[in-house]
């Protein structure tokens, strides 16, 4: 019992069904054929119809016909029939003829018997399809259900996701109110951390945001990345574009940081970076220029952040996107133009 009930829905369904069939066709023939007889009789024919069903949903029309190769279907649908009608007739004459009748029957009743079983299994090969129709009901009943179950867990899971950012945000403004009694440059520094952190849970899961957000997620990051080179930078942050425009999350993010990863040397005192970001002909133009470091940081994963936004913009723009990056003697120039 434990075992049925640890079968999926559809299964106990199934052998419900044949465990009806099999206990019907003995208690109709138990009348005439006796307990033993009837018993081997419907055993052996809730076999042979077993062998017709599923040897027709599970592996002719799946392989066959819904591969478009419908006339090799039918035909070995036939000769699946007809062999099977000549198995059952001939165990069904080998087991009365051994075990309950020592008279052989003529070849006339056995032929009449091949042709009433062919009829027979005919009619179990077309009530195959509703059996084929009521399993993919429940399995598709059964995937529904999942589906709700994981839409409500998810819920759940994001309801979580945003009780802790923004306990984690709370502390971090009283942080931020405590150093800046002390030290405000400090404090600076944790609100902008703050601000970053609110723009990745709350802004970048959008399809698009405002420029201006876009843009003071970059002036953040770049000010935390200072923090963490010993000299100043020259950098320069030129924009002629209305913030008011949206685009995608994280779009002009990938330069930078490719910047601060590979194009800063933090011992040199002479580090230079310009970034503009200008609107000409309804088109969104970032480009961004740093001097080479004397000595490149060695990464494994070198360029594999163009390649991901390339990727994106694919996918974002079809081919309605240009993306170019280009190495000088000293110089390293990327360039995006998307439309707005």
């Amino acid at each position: 019992m434990g075992i049925f009930k640890a079968m999926p829905v559809t299964m106990r369904l199934q052998w419900g069904l044949w465990i009806l069939l099999l206990l019907l066709l003995f208690f109709t023939l138990l009348p005439e054929d006796g307990f033993v007889q009837s018993g081997a009789y419907a055993i052996l024919n809730t076999g042979f119809y077993a062998l017709v069903v599923y040897g027709n949903i599970s592996f002719l029309y799946p392989r066959l016909f819904l591969k478009n190769r419908k006339v090799l279907y039918i035909l070995a649908a036939v000769a699946g029939l007809l062999v099977a009608s000549l198995l059952r007739t001939y165990s069904m004459m080998w087991i009365y003829n051994t075990f309950f009748n020592m008279k052989p029957h003529p070849e006339l009743v056995t032929t009449m018997i091949f042709v009433r079983n062919v009829s027979g299994l005919l009619t179990i090969f077309l009530l195959s399809f509703i059996l084929r129709i009521f399993i993919a009901y429940f399995v598709l009943k059964r995937k529904a259900e999942e589906m709700q179950q994981q839409h409500a867990q998810t819920e759940l899971e994001l309801l979580k996701s945003q009780v802790q950012p923004h306990f984690l945000f709370n502390t971090l403004n009283n942080i931020y109110y405590e150093a800046f009694r002390e030290a405000p440059h400090t404090a600076l520094l944790i609100e902008r951390l703050s601000e970053i952190m609110r723009y990745f849970v709350d802004e970048s899961p959008k399809d698009k945001v405002n420029l201006s957000t876009e843009i003071n997620f970059l002036e953040n990051y770049i000010a935390l990345e200072k923090i963490r080179i010993r000299h100043e930078i020259g950098l320069t942050f030129t924009r002629d574009i209305d913030d008011d425009y949206r685009i995608p999350p994280m779009l002009l993010m990938t330069f930078v940081e490719n910047i601060f990863k590979h194009g800063i040397d933090k011992t040199s005192t002479h580090n230079q970076i310009a970034i503009t970001l200008l609107c000409r002909n309804n088109h969104l133009i970032f480009n961004t220029r740093n001097e080479l470091p004397l000595h490149p940081v060695a990464s494994g994963q070198r360029g594999s952040g163009i390649d991901n936004l390339r990727k994106r913009l694919l996918l974002l723009y079809g081919d309605n996107f240009e993306l170019k990056t280009e190495r000088s003697d000293n110089h390293f120039n990327a360039s995006l133009t998307v439309p707005l």
